[in-house]
Formats: C-alpha cells, sequence, structure tokens
C-alpha cells in the first residue's frame, strides 16, 4: 500500500524526523501567513513529477527520488526555506500529510494518536506491530515515571502484549513495575523520557525501521556521497592520501607519485652490509643493525630529514635485528647467535644485557606492554623474561629456527615464530593450543600487520603470501616479481592502511605492490648491492627505508620532494635527488 499524498503546503508540514513539530493540525495561523508570504515570491508549483521520470546520463537516478533526497539534506543542514521552496517549486512533499502529522505527534509525545495515526500510513503489519512496540514501550514507561503504576500496567496487558512482539523485552519491562532499578539494567536513563528528547529519541528509531519511501532517512545525501567516495578510493591503486585530501569537485584518482619512489636521502654510517631496518611506531626513529657489529639509532625531523643519534656498540657479532619498545622509549638489538642488549633511545646508555648459557639469541621482541622481551633460542626453545632477565615462560622444543623471525599479538595471548623450515607456529599462551601454518617452500622471514589479522610470508621460491590468521589461517594473496635465491629479503606492509607491500630484492632493487590486488606497481633502481629489508614509515605515509648489503639504507620520498644535491656536514648521510 502507499502513502496518501496531498497538496499541502510545505511549511504546514514536519520538516524532519528530528525537528520539533511547530505546526500541528489544531494550529495553522502562524504558517498560514509565512506559507503565503514565500509563495508569492515563487512560481506557482510544477505538477507532482512521476516516480517513473530519471535523470542522468545511465537513466538510473529517479527524479522524484533525487529532489526528495536533495530536500531532505536542506532540511538536515538547517535551510527550512530553502527545503520549503524546493518542495514547493518541484510540487514534491518530503513527506505526506498523514507522515508529517505522525512525526508532529511522536516528536511532541503523543503516543496514543501517533499510534492511531501509524495505522492509516499504510504498512506491512509486521513493521507497524514493531512500531507500536516502540511507541507504547515508551508510553509505559513515562507513565512509570510519573508514578501512575496502575495506568503503566494497563498499557503493559492491553496494549504492549497483544502485539505478540518482543517477548524477552516485555517480560524485561513488567518487571520494571516490581524493581523500578531494572529499567536502569535495561539501559534506560531519566533523559529517555523527558518530554521532546524522548520523542526525538523514538523518531529516530522509527526512522530505522520504517520504509525508506515512507520516511526519508537523517542524512541519506551524505551516506550516499560517502559511498562514491569509497568507491573512488577503493578503486585508486595507488591511493596513499589522507580522507582531508578528496574532494567532490573531480574524481578521485592518485598517480604513482603519492607512493614513494625517489630517493631522498643516503645513509652511509654502517660499515658493512645493513641487514635490517625498523621505524618506530610513532615514527619518529629508525633502527638499523649490521653485519659490522653495531645498530644506529637515527631521527626523523620534522622537515623529513633522517639524521644519526646514536651508534650503539657493544656486540661482539653481526646484529641480526632491531625491536623498538612499544613506546619507542628503548631499543633492542640481538646479536648472531650472541646476546640481546637493551638500549635506552634517548642516551644511547646500554640498559641490561640478556644472554643464556651455552646457547645463542637468534631474535626477540617486546611484551605489549613493554614490562618485558622474548627471545628466539638456538635450542629451538622460545623463552620470556622480565626487564632484569628474569625467567617468566619457556616453551621447549621445535619452536623456532635458527633463522627466525618472531612476534607477539598486542594482546600479548599469541606469540608466532618459525617452527619449520616450512611452518609458521601461531602458539596460544592461554588456552595452550598451536596452530600451524603449512607453506609450500622454505619460510626465510616473515611480517604482521599493525592490527594483527595478517601474516606477511616471505619463501624461498621468490614468493610473498598473505595469510589471514584470524581462526584458521588463510592464504589471501600471492606477490611475485622480485629476486631471492642466496639471502633473507624481508618485506613489510605500509602506506595509508596498510594497502601496500614492499619488499626488498637481490637484484638490488625495491619492489611494490598493491595489497588487494596483487598488482606490481613500482621496482625501484638505487642500490647497488642486495636489498636486504624494508621499513614503511607508519608516521608518514610517503616514507620508505630499505637496507641493503652496499652499506647504505636509502630513504625514499615522493616525486615532488626533488631536494637538491649536496654533502651534508656530519658525513654520514648524503642527500641525493635522482634515484643513484
Amino acid at each position: 500500500m502507499g502513502v496518501a499524498e496531498d497538496s499541502e503546503p510545505p511549511l504546514k508540514r514536519v520538516k524532519g524526523p528530528l525537528e520539533e513539530s511547530k505546526s500541528l493540525p489544531e494550529d495553522h495561523s502562524t504558517t498560514k501567513s509565512v506559507s503565503c508570504s514565500l509563495g508569492d515570491q515563487m512560481a506557482r508549483p510544477l505538477t507532482s513529477q512521476g516516480d517513473g521520470e530519471t535523470i542522468g546520463s545511465q537513466g538510473v537516478i529517479r527524479k522524484a527520488e533525487f529532489i526528495k533526497i536533495i530536500t531532505r539534506a536542506l532540511y538536515s543542514l538547517g535551510y527550512d526555506k530553502s527545503g520549503a521552496l524546493l518542495e514547493e517549486e518541484s510540487g514534491l512533499p518530503l513527506h505526506s500529510s498523514v507522515v508529517n502529522l505522525f512525526m508532529g505527534q511522536v516528536t511532541n509525545g503523543k503516543w496514543d494518536d501517533s499510534v492511531a495515526t501509524l495505522r492509516t500510513i499504510g504498512l506491512s503489519d509486521e513493521i507497524m506491530k514493531s512500531a507500536s512496540f516502540l511507541i507504547l514501550e515508551q508510553k509505559f514507561l513515562e507513565l512509570l515515571k510519573m508514578e501512575k503504576v496502575a495506568a503503566a500496567l494497563d498499557t503493559l496487558r492491553n496494549e504492549i502484549v497483544p502485539l505478540h512482539v518482543n517477548l524477552d523485552r516485555v517480560h524485561k519491562l513488567a518487571s520494571c513495575i516490581i524493581s523500578p532499578s531494572q529499567c536502569i539494567r535495561l539501559g534506560i536513563s531519566s533523559q529517555d523520557t523527558e518530554g521532546t528528547k524522548s520523542g526525538s529519541k523514538i523518531l529516530e528509531k522509527l526512522q530505522k525501521l520504517l520504509p525508506a519511501a515512507i520516511m526519508i532517512p537523517e542524512k541519506r545525501l551524505e551516506h550516499l556521497v560517502e559511498r562514491a567516495l569509497d568507491v573512488q578510493r577503493e578503486a585508486c591503486v595507488f591511493h596513499n592520501t589522507s580522507d582531508s585530501d578528496l574532494s567532490l569537485y573531480s574524481d578521485h584518482q592518485c598517480g604513482k607519485n603519492q607512493i614513494p619512489s625517489q630517493t631522498l636521502q643516503i645513509l652511509e654510517a654502517h660499515k658493512n652490509e645493513v641487514w635490517f631496518v625498523q621505524f618506530s611506531h610513532n615514527g619518529k626513529y629508525l633502527g638499523s643493525s649490521s653485519k659490522d657489529h653495531s645498530a644506529i639509532i637515527w631521527e626523523v625531523k620534522e622537515n623529513g630529514q633522517v639524521l644519526l643519534k646514536h651508534t650503539l656498540c657493544g656486540h661482539q657479532k653481526p646484529v641480526l635485528i632491531v625491536s623498538w619498545s612499544p613506546d619507542d622509549s628503548q631499543i633492542l638489538t640481538c646479536g648472531q647467535d650472541e646476546v640481546i642488549r637493551r638500549w635506552d633511545v634517548s642516551s644511547g646508555e646500554c640498559l641490561h644485557v640478556y644472554e643464556k648459557t651455552g646457547v645463542g639469541l637468534i631474535s626477540c621482541g617486546w611484551f605489549p606492554d613493554g614490562r618485558g622481551i622474548f627471545a628466539g633460542i638456538t635450542d629451538k626453545s622460545i623463552c620470556l623474561w622480565d626487564l632484569d632477565g628474569r625467567d617468566l615462560e619457556c616453551w621447549k622444543g621445535q619452536r623456532t629456527l635458527r633463522i627466525s623471525d618472531m612476534a607477539i599479538t598486542d594482546d600479548g595471548k599469541r606469540i608466532i615464530s618459525v617452527c619449520r623450515e616450512s611452518a609458521i607456529l601461531l602458539l596460544d599462551r592461554e588456552a595452550k593450543f598451536d596452530r600451524l601454518i603449512e607453506e609450500v617452500d622454505m619460510i626465510t622471514s616473515f611480517s604482521l600487520s599493525k592490527d594483527n589479522k595478517f601474516l606477511l610470508v616471505n619463501l624461498m621460491n621468490q614468493e610473498i603470501h598473505l595469510w589471514s590468521i584470524e581462526g584458521d589461517p588463510k592464504l589471501i594473496s600471492e606477490y611475485k616479481g622480485h629476486k631471492r635465491t642466496r639471502f633473507v629479503i624481508r618485506s613489510c606492509f605500509g602506506g595509508l592502511d596498510q594497502s601496500f607491500i614492499a619488499s626488498g630484492s637481490e637484484d638490488s632493487q625495491v619492489y611494490i605492490w598493491h595489497r588487494c590486488s596483487g598488482e606490481l606497481l613500482l621496482a625501484l633502481p638505487g642500490h647497488s648491492g642486495a636489498v636486504n629489508c624494508v621499513s614503511w614509515n607508519p608516521g608518514n605515509l610517503h616514507m620508505l627505508a630499505s637496507a641493503s648489503d652496499d652499506g647504505t639504507i636509502r630513504i625514499w620520498g615522493l616525486d615532488r620532494f626533488n631536494l637538491k644535491g649536496g654533502e651534508q656536514s656530519n658525513g654520514s648521510n648524503h642527500q641525493c635527488n635522482g634515484r643513484s
């Protein structure tokens, strides 16, 4: 059944579902004079447009719906006069007179009248009963607040119960009569039963329940525009800008210049191959480790320059990896089959050395709360220590390999490590339950996504696999094109919402793929040796770092940041405006 239409002047109607009615049928004097004064300035109303008329190049937009949605947006934005003018000129009232009457009754808390009017709108039996329940429930609660218990009980027995909907809620309402505190447990506050506030809240709920053709949803136009922007953003392969850069004036499309692809700096402080780089969580620091037995803390300045802050010496063997504390105030360095050292980022002082008699340490990481660390050990066990080095937990057996990455989820419940050449262990600390990711070839490294839902796995066969680790592990995507024959090559997530995958390669290039499509977007030349590791700055969407066997770290940025060439005065850093 449809809704009865009328030719009543628009200013006599309730403008929107959340507005307080100013023009109920019993008082027309004010609105009539306003309507006439406006009408004298306008062209005569057009006849109502048929629902079948369409606009737009594809003929899929119904003109009447389009106009009504614009009208609704005008009222929502507070442009009441403009909304009324559009209704008048188009001949298309936003709502029928019956719906306007109903909305006004609800807004003003006339519950019995609104239920009676609801029956005349032409709704399905199911929707009418559900809508009536919402209204009568509010009537019941207001009667209870006014301590009219008998009237509230009568409403419950003779009006709500006969609807035969939401029986569990009915029982809870009945308990409110016996124990008023039950209303609080139901999430009902005193503000929910205050005059027009309660009416407006009920109208919000009714708006979600009633068909959109009868009561046009609040902010419908905004929703459509946001959805259009979402579609454009999802279709943009190179999208790597914040939402504030989106515009309604033109279709959105990023170019390759939104992906870091230009060498902005070459960092040359290490004296041998650089094996690992990682930006801090806040993006203000970069940590690197090298075959030269050292690690370096670099500081990322506000202007994007990366400068040497501390060189961390003390390891007797090459430093495999570094790991930032959750608050970025400290950093761990792990020597190859050696010890783990904990350093203060501000001073560069070594705070503690972790070692285990008779075995070497091969990987490390932090508890999510920063109060302890975990380590992979050459005897294939995993140990957890507090900051002072006291054992907290230890898992023996085939838990890790000599070449092993490790990670722990942000909730501290799962530890992830390579447990066999082609398998990754997902160890649940609480449930004492293990899950395995079984790969098709030897695993060389992996990286955990920021949301802890995905794992990026590098394989010996020159493929990178993306796994979902929520529930049972599931292979999502594969990335190909980079070269790997002998060395450990690491990849990472990066960019806006971690929408890109970057990886090192033995052909001296950095490779970047689109995460969802798997499309190879860029291969960046510049290094003169194998690129062992890459890290995307989480605080700067347009900054990427790469570490190479050529002994350098390259900082990549956008093409438009072409800095003038020249040597840095500290001798540890070279600026470059090209890719070589």
